[in-house]
């Protein structure tokens, strides 16, 4: 059994199934560029600081350097019974480069340092989901282009409400992801703040140049209370809510998916290389992908969750629980960044199929157009929606569409009625009535998609 690198206080070793239980490395193995990259800026720090000389730092950093090259090359294998990343690394430098390696831990913590990694590998990934968001975003602007002319319904309560073009129901999801963007990048000046200087708890004992440090680490401030520091987990917390909210956002449009696939809805064609098959029906052709993106989605709320409860009752500072925080995260954040990269592959080999779609538009889906009508011809507003819900309800019975109905049998309902009303109660007019900022109609969905450009 290797000899533990705080072993120095205990009589006996620690027993098999506790360094099992115990151990990280299996998780946090992941963070060895960052912990290495977070031990060479310390080396030199404690350098300029002269609590190690300049050749003792640049034997623990050529170390550290090649440390880091042997494990990129697989030619490191990482040991269970060293705990975690960090007392890995400091192993076999140590092994490496002898008693220099023993100085590189002088007025640092494993507190201090794990949530530093864990800082620098988040910056990196939170960018990483940005242009991944991105890509998506520039897939929904080129949808939205390509389909301006089609008209398809709209739907509260999964009931077909009113029309609306299929460019303006994509860029909806736009600004969804959009808001998911700026919450990522919010999210950012929170994470780029480093603790490192910060010791267990109370600070380094040696004159360490922090703002240096962080300068050197590429983070934009210095943490500014060391207690805080170490144990703060806040910044795992909003980066998995903004996770949760931009999974919530693939989930529904997921959703969509699979009902524009089915054969009731009939929107869209699926490519087959994004589908799978049923191993009993022949026939079957499942939006397998956007059913596990939509599964998936509890992963990610199960891991804000997760940190949430890990935390709340934990007294200051650091306690052996943290530990616990970077399986949740590194799983949440592995959903999101696969979801948003097949998500974007599988709208890119989607076919909406316009004929299908205006086929299957209600006629009475111009219900509030027709009210709208005798509103322009002095009706108020309540009196002309009643009006309106009489005449659908009469084409129910009369198995017509209002469009079908003759201007003898809609001035039975109104006297106001005349045959403008026919021009007025169309699918194009409807959609083009809606012209207001945020509106429908087709020069300002154009506009919209305009501006997306210019946003992403």
């Amino acid at each position: 059994m290797a000899k533990k690198l705080w072993s120095g206080r205990f009589k006996e070793e620690m027993s098999k199934s506790v360094e099992r239980f115990t151990s990280s490395i299996d998780v946090d193995s992941r963070l060895y560029k960052e912990d290495i990259l977070g031990s060479i800026a310390w080396a030199n720090a404690l350098k300029k600081a002269k609590v190690i000389t300049a050749a003792e730092a640049n034997r623990i950093m050529k170390g550290l350097k090649e440390i880091l090259s042997g494990i990129e090359k697989g030619k490191i294998k990482l040991k269970e019974e060293l705990e975690d990343i960090h007392m890995n690394i400091e192993s076999l430098l140590i092994t490496k480069i002898g008693d220099a390696g023993k100085k590189l831990h002088t007025g640092r913590s494993r507190n201090d340092q794990v949530v530093t990694d864990v800082r620098l590998y988040l910056k990196e990934e939170c960018g990483e989901i940005l242009k991944k968001i991105a890509a998506l975003q520039k897939t929904l602007v080129r949808l939205a282009e390509d389909n301006i002319a089609v008209i398809m319904p709209g739907y509260t309560h999964l009931q077909q409400a009113q029309p609306v073009l299929l460019s303006h129901y994509l860029m909806a999801y736009f600004e969804m992801f959009d808001r998911d963007r700026e919450r990522f990048m919010d999210a950012l000046k929170r994470i780029d703040v480093m603790p490192l200087g910060s010791g267990a708890l109370a600070g380094t004992a040696y004159p360490v140049d922090r703002a240096a440090l962080a300068k050197e680490l590429g983070f934009g401030k210095v943490s500014l209370n060391s207690m805080d520091a170490v144990s703060d987990r806040d910044f795992i917390v909003e980066t998995l809510a903004c996770i949760s909210l931009t999974m919530m956002h693939l989930s529904r449009f997921c959703s969509e998916i699979t009902l524009w696939a089915s054969a009731e809805f009939g929107y869209i064609e699926i490519g087959e290389a994004y589908t799978s098959g049923s191993s009993i029906m022949p026939q079957k052709k499942n939006p397998d992908v956007a059913e596990l993106i939509r599964g998936k989605t509890s992963h990610a709320y199960g891991a804000l969750v997760s940190i949430l409860t890990l935390m709340k009752g934990l007294p200051l500072a650091y306690n052996r629980d943290m530990q616990e925080d970077k399986e949740p995260l590194f799983m949440s954040l592995d959903i999101v960044r696969s979801s948003l990269s097949i998500f974007t592959e599988l709208l890119s080999n989607i076919k909406f199929k316009s004929e299908a779609i205006k086929f299957k538009i209600r006629k009475d889906i111009i219900a509030t157009d027709m009210a709208d009508y005798l509103v322009e011809k002095g009706e108020a507003f309540r009196a002309a929606h009643e009006t309106a819900g009489k005449i659908i309800a009469y084409c129910e019975r009369a198995g017509k569409s209002p469009e079908r109905l003759t201007l003898w049998e809609l001035r039975r309902f109104s006297g106001m009625i005349e045959e403008d009303i026919y021009g007025a109660i169309t699918l194009e007019k409807s959609i083009e009535a809606r012209d207001v900022i945020g509106g429908t109609a087709t020069k300002r969905v154009q506009r919209a998609i305009a501006e997306a450009k210019k946003r992403i």
